[in-house]
């Protein structure tokens, strides 16, 4: 089923085109991967799910973008609404300068949560999601920057499905990691992706031939081509993905 669809997405830095009519649909439940260059538009467009690209001066936007059957895009859609559907993890583990139990509970107190009960167990449930419960349950009240990179970065995770999000964005989450670490948080991926829509930005081509069902290709601010994933690793249609694959650019 159809989660996310992206109809003839245009994004602009000033006057500069960023993303160039970008038509795609996103399924449900699934791991979408998406690779390319550094600078071929990869996290612009994924930022542009959440309107994270709002927070910079003078961009703009064209075309549309349907959660649920409704624009995101428009003007006077609710992004906090949509950042409570569509969590974020990004590049380099950013947990806050508080407590990992600070951290877990910021967004649902955000949203109105006070009852002590209710933040315990959504923080138990949150780093068990992770499988970090185990690792940090006796030390849930000391500062969450003691932790390892990879543990950081399943916190993060954490973080972001606080608040039962139906989306997870990701930015090259292991790009920072050790391949111990890579390991776990691709197992995470997967295992999350039973409850969670997830699209992913990867430089490591092995990474999203392992954890992704379909896969984008992205070239110069174009969606190249978008496929099943071992279509594209196996069979592709187009020779600029078939180049990037094989590593001749």
């Amino acid at each position: 089923m159809d989660r996310i669809t992206i109809e003839n997405f245009n994004f602009y830095y000033g006057k500069f085109q960023a993303i160039k009519d970008i038509s795609m649909k996103i399924q449900e439940k699934k791991v979408t991967a998406l690779i390319g260059p550094s600078g071929c538009g990869k996290s612009t467009f994924l930022r542009s799910i959440n309107r994270m690209n709002d927070l910079i001066l003078d961009i703009k936007y064209e075309g549309k973008i349907f959660l649920d059957r409704e624009n995101i895009l428009d003007r006077d859609f609710n992004v906090t609404e949509l950042r409570k559907k569509v969590g974020m993890v990004f590049q380099k583990p950013n947990p806050f300068p508080k407590s990992i139990y600070e951290n877990i509970t910021y967004a649902p107190i955000l949203h109105g949560e006070k009852n002590k009960k209710v933040l315990d167990e959504i923080v138990e449930n949150s780093l068990k999601e992770v499988a970090l419960w185990d690792e940090v349950k006796d030390k849930l009240h000391e500062s969450a920057l003691k932790l390892s990179g990879g543990q950081q970065q399943r916190l993060c995770i954490a973080r972001a499905i606080s608040i039962k999000p139906e989306i997870l964005l990701m930015d090259e989450p292991t790009s920072a990691l050790d391949p111990i670490s890579t390991t776990k948080i691709e197992e995470l991926i997967r295992k999350l992706s039973k409850d969670y829509t997830i699209v992913i930005v990867t430089h490591n081509m092995q990474q999203a031939s392992r954890i992704s069902e379909y896969t984008g290709f992205f070239y110069q601010g174009n969606l190249e081509e978008f496929d099943k994933t071992e279509i594209i690793f196996t069979a592709p249609n187009n020779k600029k993905t078939e180049d990037y694959i094989t590593g001749k650019f």
